[in-house]
């Protein structure tokens, strides 16, 4: 039996079982510049100290990490994390008096959607039970954090990517850094991101930054974007994981600039509605699909530099509150500069004599190296109030519309 109670034959056979549905997974770009990025995202691997600053411009670069292959790789290095010192695959006890077992396994049991279309059942509840386990991993081992309902959707876009133990050494560090302000015991934290939304449309465009304000809308349609780095609300897979390539390589705040972006880049769609907050919160809580991703990310990367947090912050609206993830960042992206190429940390614990080598990448990544799957109204108008007031429409924006928003994917693989 493994760590969720489920078979570890079971485990290996869903593996094999799912190379019949692998698809490659790249960014479609022209041969020649494609090349160029390749080559320069090995080079910046190899370089002793490992070379952060090109791997996040190539991350969040037109593109981004063009292969899950390449995510494995370099996703980890983004967050600091030693690929060879991996925390071991959760024991049973890790869902022993969790005060927060039964709401993640009811979130969890709800993430069908986040799963390929036409994978069998019992593949799926293989890795619906490791996305419990890594979701309790992370929350035993961190006791100052604070589960929230969207937290699986993050977790789910990792595990589908870089397997298991690895979703935990990532979710754990994002947890404690990118993600810190949406973990405490209430959503004040969370609020005071969202605030960010406004001033940064005001600064834009005045006019809808107005009219929004006349329409009382607030900020709250963009909750599930920012606390599930928009996982929660695309429809294909492809767009999430270039969202988590540019999110990886930024500062924290970066999901609301995306989302000021988003929003402005819908202007007319949203002055053309009727100045009702039931009606423009209907409008901008539908996230158009056919969104061109590459744009708003320069977009959303220009508005970040331009009007940076720290500027935004003078406001009064912003001044009530300490952000964690916000404060912190800085210290974490220094803490990244110095990471020695896997080459050489693989020696190093060979020379070691260490037995982590059995719980390193090598153990988290399947055997064949293929990828894991991934795969006018006064009543809302007095809804919306309430919950926007109180924030605690974590629940309203994210659960409530999961019918709405849960997306059908496919992980398509390298």
């Amino acid at each position: 039996m493994d760590g969720g109670g489920l078979p570890t034959s079971r485990v290996v056979s869903a593996l094999a079982m799912r190379r019949r549905f692998i698809v490659t997974t790249t960014a479609q770009e022209p041969s020649c510049g494609r090349k160029q990025k390749l080559a320069e995202i090995h080079q910046a691997l190899i370089s002793d100290p490992v070379d952060i600053e090109t791997l996040r411009r190539a991350a969040a670069s037109k593109g981004g990490l063009l292969t899950d292959e390449l995510r494995r790789k370099v996703w980890p290095k983004l967050l600091n994390i030693n690929v060879y010192k991996l925390p071991h695959k959760p024991g049973r006890d890790v869902r022993e008096n969790h005060k927060d077992y039964n709401q993640v396994v009811l979130d969890v049991r709800r993430s069908m959607k986040r799963f390929p279309k036409g994978m069998p059942s019992t593949e799926r509840a293989v890795l619906q039970e490791q996305l419990i386990d890594i979701i309790l991993a992370v929350l035993k081992h961190n006791p100052q954090l604070h589960y929230y309902q969207g937290y699986h959707d993050v977790a789910v876009s990792l595990l589908l990517v870089v397997g298991e133990q690895m979703a935990i050494a990532m979710l754990d560090t994002l947890s404690n850094y990118h993600l810190r302000d949406f973990m405490d015991p209430t959503m004040d934290s969370t609020k005071h991101i969202l605030n960010y939304l406004m001033p940064i449309l005001e600064q834009v465009d005045t006019e809808l930054h107005d009219f929004m304000i006349r329409a009382e809308v607030g900020n709250i349609f963009a909750l599930s974007w920012l606390i599930t780095w928009f996982g929660h609300v695309l429809s294909e897979f492809k767009h999430t994981l270039r969202l988590y390539d540019f999110f990886l390589a930024s500062h924290p705040l970066m999901p609301i600039y995306l989302a000021a972006t988003i929003v402005l880049h819908r202007e007319k769609e949203v002055k053309q509605t009727e100045c009702d907050m039931a009606m423009v919160h209907h409008l901008l809580s539908r996230i158009p699909q056919d969104l061109p991703y590459e744009l708003l990310i320069g977009r959303a990367q220009d508005l970040f530099d331009q009007y940076p947090p720290s500027l935004l912050a003078k406001r009064a609206a912003l001044q009530s509150r300490k952000s964690l993830s916000i404060s912190t960042f800085q210290a974490f992206q220094l803490s990244t500069l110095h990471q020695r190429p896997d080459s050489v940390l693989r020696r190093l614990t060979k020379a070691h004599g260490s037995s982590t080598s059995k719980h390193g990448l090598e153990a988290a990544l399947p055997r064949d190296r293929g990828q894991l799957w991934g795969k006018g109204n006064r009543m809302v108008k007095m809804a919306v109030w309430g919950l926007s007031a109180t924030l605690g429409a974590a629940v309203f924006a994210v659960a409530h519309t999961a019918m709405d928003w849960g997306p059908e994917v496919l992980l398509q693989l390298f």
